[in-house]
């Protein structure tokens, strides 16, 4: 693991505020990408990407696999957390020591102590495909930040207000960059607008997110 005390001045020039508990760290996780996409590769055997229907009966155009101790789900009965890979019966496989390591310390490095997430979603993106703007509400504890690492293509991540029709920004994502979000801005509305084609030299056309929460 690389140890991040090594590069301080680098890494305090690139948090990025966005919103009063909201900021991007810009390349906070350039030094682990091999190892994280390594550890992705690994998890994908054990618990592949699939596209989920939504509540409304709709396929979701983002593929999506879990690790942690909790694994988030949507179906027609709605969305929620759950110990078991619905595809495969099985518990969700163990989350690499490397994505608490870094989920924590991006965490940290804005303020958020004692980060512990028991869940993380893998989302993949092919051109064209998006996130609509949502909430991540179906956590238990709120106290708890939001930590988001961009890896592959880059993306337009919304970031909007309390309510849906609030405004948003619209901030570039890039290979590397990992946003935070907790405390009055946890509930804000966020989403990523509909990819572009522009592979990525290492990750080809694909953009793959990993989001940590603290679910249970």
């Amino acid at each position: 693991m690389t140890n991040l005390d090594l590069f301080p001045d680098y890494y305090s020039d690139q948090c990025e505020s966005i919103g009063t508990n909201a900021w991007v760290l810009r390349g906070y996780a350039l030094p682990y990408a091999e190892e994280l996409l390594n550890s992705i590769n690994t998890l994908e055997i054990e618990a592949p990407f699939r596209h989920m229907k939504t509540p409304g009966g709709f396929r979701m155009s983002v593929a999506l696999t879990n690790c942690g101790q909790l694994g988030w789900n949507t179906d027609c009965n709605g969305y929620c957390y759950s110990p078991i890979d619905p595809l495969s019966g099985k518990a969700w496989p163990n989350m690499p020591v490397i994505f608490q390591y870094l989920a924590r310390e991006a965490a940290l490095m804005v303020g958020f102590e004692n980060f512990a997430p028991d869940s993380c979603l893998i989302n993949r993106y092919a051109p064209c495909t998006k996130l609509s703007l949502h909430q991540d509400r179906n956590e238990r504890d709120f106290s708890s930040p939001i930590v988001s690492v961009s890896l592959g293509m880059p993306a337009t991540f919304m970031f909007g207000g309390s309510k849906r029709s609030d405004p948003t920004l619209k901030i570039p994502l890039l290979h590397g960059d990992v946003a935070v979000w907790g405390g009055q801005d946890r509930l804000r509305y966020h989403g990523i607008a509909p990819i572009k084609s522009n592979p990525h030299p290492l990750m080809g056309n694909q953009r793959i997110n990993l989001t940590f929460r603290k679910a249970g």
